[in-house]
């Protein structure tokens, strides 16, 4: 009996969709997907809050991946993943973390978000340690919380300006950085920015605390260059991390030791980028096939 096209397509669809469930949200995806969807309860946000458009993007993996790599650029924050975290060992159990913490305070009931939020807190207490460069730092610092806030809000917010699927205002945008501060407060972030403004000042008073590190590097090597994946995953995989690399800020690029070449990435990554996240958009829309 021939195969149908339709069925092909539903088949490609599936793969794809169970493929990149199975690695950002884990073998579980769909139970936990109903436990935040579909219990009762109230949310921390409405269903028309600009937090919930864009972290229900796809845009969002290009997001992460930069929000990993200018996080990085903090010698404290990043002592604390090197030290403590298996990010080599484990990378998709991390990944699998934060997109339930993301998803958790986003669009799980109330209940489960500070549950969430509160079991962070406890992991924090055990991430203290002291840097190459002899500083102390702690996970739960609310000075050190505020970089890897900001760091991750602005990652979220170039990528969907760049690839989100719809298009937002300068307002929406700063009604966005209001709703991650509800989150960034409840973690313990003090004076977290609420409007696009105050999110430029905050970054540029941590300006003067980012540098180069051995680590930052080679988490920028890993994280570009050699991630445990098969062979036929690596292609869109690089182009994923190429959209990312074209997000970040030109003075981040000799830090991390990243290529800067404007043209080509305006000319060429950000529209390959561009067809990648909208292929994700199209694989894990609720509508897809089953």
């Amino acid at each position: 009996m021939a195969v149908e096209p339709r069925d092909v397509v539903a088949r490609v669809r599936d793969a794809v969709a169970d493929a990149v469930k199975s690695k950002v949200v884990g073998p579980n995806a769909d139970e936990r997907a109903a436990q935040l969807f579909e219990a009762p309860g109230n949310r921390w946000f409405a269903e028309d809050r600009p937090i919930r458009i864009i972290h229900g993007d796809t845009c969002m993996f290009v997001g992460g991946l930069r929000a990993l790599l200018f996080q990085s650029l903090h010698p404290l924050a990043m002592a604390g993943v090197a030290q403590h975290s298996d990010y080599k060992a484990d990378p998709w159990g991390r990944l699998q973390r934060t997109a339930d913490f993301l998803a958790a305070t986003t669009f799980g009931p109330a209940e489960q978000a500070q549950r969430t939020i509160d079991m962070i807190k406890r992991v924090h207490t055990r991430v203290v340690g002291t840097a190459s460069d002899g500083r102390a730092y702690s996970a739960n610092d609310p000075h050190l919380l505020k970089w890897v806030h900001i760091a991750e809000v602005d990652s979220f917010i170039a990528a969907h300006r760049a690839f989100g699927a719809t298009t937002l205002t300068d307002s929406d945008y700063d009604g966005y950085v209001a709703d991650m501060a509800v989150i960034a407060t409840a973690l313990g972030v003090v004076d977290a920015p609420r409007s696009l403004d105050e999110l430029r000042v905050a970054l540029g008073e941590y300006r003067s605390e980012l540098r180069s590190s051995a680590e930052a590097r080679d988490a920028a090597r890993y994280l570009l260059l050699t991630p445990p994946l098969p062979i036929l995953v690596r292609p869109a995989y690089g182009l994923l991390a190429a959209a990312a690399v074209s997000l970040m800020p030109a003075w981040t690029r000799i830090p991390l030791r990243l290529p800067w070449f404007p043209v080509s990435e305006r000319a060429l990554v950000r529209p390959a980028g561009t067809t990648l996240v909208k292929t994700l958009r199209w694989a894990l829309a609720p509508t897809a096939p089953r």
